[in-house]
Order: C-alpha cells, then structure tokens, then sequence
C-alpha cells in the first residue's frame, strides 16, 4: 500500500477511535424521583460510579411519571423510580428496556402530632383518607404524577373519596421534599416515601401517623430507555450505570445508608428480587 493511503487509512482508524472514546465517556442523563435526591442517596452512589467510570452524571430529579415521560421521549439515557405499574407500561410500548429491582422502602401517612383526624386509630390504608376527608383536615398533595402521587391518588380512589376542589385538599405540584415542607407549615396531613421523612425529620413538624400496610410498599426499578428506538441515547454509560446499582458493592452501601445517622437504614436492596415479590 502507498505511503500517502496508509496515512490516510491510519488517520481515519485513529478518528473512529477517538469518536469511540468521546462516546463512552459521554455523560448520562438520569432521570429519577425526587425521593433518591432528596435523601441524599445519590449523593453517596452518583460520585462513585463516576470515580469508577469516569463518566459523568446529569441527574434530573422530577416526579417519576416526568421521569418515565422524559425517557420515553429519548430525553434521558436510564430511569430510575418507583411506579411499578406505569414502568411496566413503558416497556410495553418499547420506551424502555431492561428493567430490574433496585430497592425499596415504603410509603408512610404523616401529619401533625395532634391528629385532628384520628389517624393514629385507622387499621388499613385504604380508610386513611376517608378520615381525612371526613375530618375536612388538610392535606398537602405532591400533584406531579410521580410514583407517591400515583399510590395516593389510588388510595383515594380506593376510599370513595374525590377531594379535588375540596378546600382542605392542597396541590403543591413540587417534589417530594418540598411537599413534606409545606405540610409541616400548615400543619397537614401528606403522604411520603419514608426514606425522604426520615432525611428531613429533623426540620419537620410531622409525625408517621400510618405505616406498615403491605399496600405501602415502596419499590423502585431501573431502566433503559431503549436504544433501538432512540439510537442517540448513551446506552452504554446507562448499562454501567444500572449495572453499578445491583452490584454486590452498591447493594450493600444501600443497606447501610441512614442507618448511623438516622437509627435505621432508608432503603432496603431489592437486585435479584423476582417481579411477584413486589
């Protein structure tokens, strides 16, 4: 071959290997809820997978029916949140794929210690919020179509009871964080994953009023968004990503985590779970 193709031909090899490289240290976009933020979990687990990857994180923190939306429109590269019935419709229709437990916790009513609706007394979730309703005590709505707002709206359903328009019923349409933040200034009733309760406690004036329905349950997936469909995705740095989550090394820093400051652990590890035990 002639000196001047084989500069040719090497220059080129040299340029594809640079593009690869560019492309694998890409950075990710993770869409997630509020609650793995708002926990400071990811505070723990993002600067280490970048340390051991190099790659870097962009994490967009929303409620999870956006984060699903976000990745369904090939917005993000992987999903990670805690809508087990919504998640499953999107790997339905495609949007995502390789969907696998990650961890959970679980869902608690709080409110003010007073307890004007008697909260405390109430055996199922399910009448929660009949009491509520029927006590016109108020209660402060996350409103953003995320996982939480999904189990409360259900639960609602599940009573009997529509409070839209209701005076005492309030939208905030935030995060989950900031949700517990507004129910403690006007001394309301709301519902939270327990992990941010937990994270937040000690600014708050709530109380768990309700806790430890199976109903309750709290679990939480990752997932890719499928790069069949949408080619331009990071599909590799999102795969290290998920699988860094159900590593040996990730679970257990996810058993442990909360549990020196708070007393007890914030998530329990799910990776390996089988789709019936949730």
């Amino acid at each position: 071959m002639k000196p001047r193709r084989l500069f040719v031909l090497g220059a080129a090899v040299f340029a594809l290997a640079a593009l690869t490289r560019a492309a694998d240290e890409r950075p990710i976009i993770l869409a997630t809820t509020t609650s793995t933020q708002d926990s400071g979990l990811l505070d723990v687990l993002v600067p280490m997978f970048e340390k051991k990857t190099g790659v870097h994180v962009k994490t967009v923190a929303i409620g999870t029916g956006q984060a699903l939306a976000l990745g369904a429109r090939g917005e993000a590269d992987v999903v990670l949140c805690h809508a087990p019935d919504l998640e499953k419709k999107y790997v339905a229709d495609g949007s995502m794929i390789d969907r696998r437990a990650v961890m959970h916790n679980d869902f608690v009513f709080v409110g003010p210690a007073a307890d004007p609706a008697h909260v405390r007394r109430t055996e199922q979730a399910v009448a929660v919020p009949k009491k509520i309703a029927d006590a016109k005590a108020t209660f402060v709505s996350r409103g953003d179509n995320s996982g939480t707002d999904l189990l409360e709206k259900k639960l609602w359903q599940a009573s009997g009871v529509d409070p839209k328009g209701a005076p005492w019923y309030l939208e905030a349409g935030q995060g989950m964080g900031a949700t517990l933040r507004l129910a403690s200034e006007k001394r309301a009733y709301t519902l939270s994953d327990r992990g941010t309760y937990l994270a937040q406690r000690k600014t708050l004036e709530l109380d768990i009023l309700f806790q430890g329905d199976p109903a309750m349950r709290n679990a939480y997936h990752v997932m890719l968004v499928n790069p069949a469909k949408f080619p331009k995705v990071n599909h590799s740095g999102a795969k290290a990503f998920a699988d860094f989550l159900v590593s040996a090394e990730v679970q257990d820093v996810i058993r442990d985590f909360g549990r020196e400051k708070f007393g007890e652990p914030l998530f329990f590890p799910d990776a390996g779970m089988r789709e019936a035990a949730e």
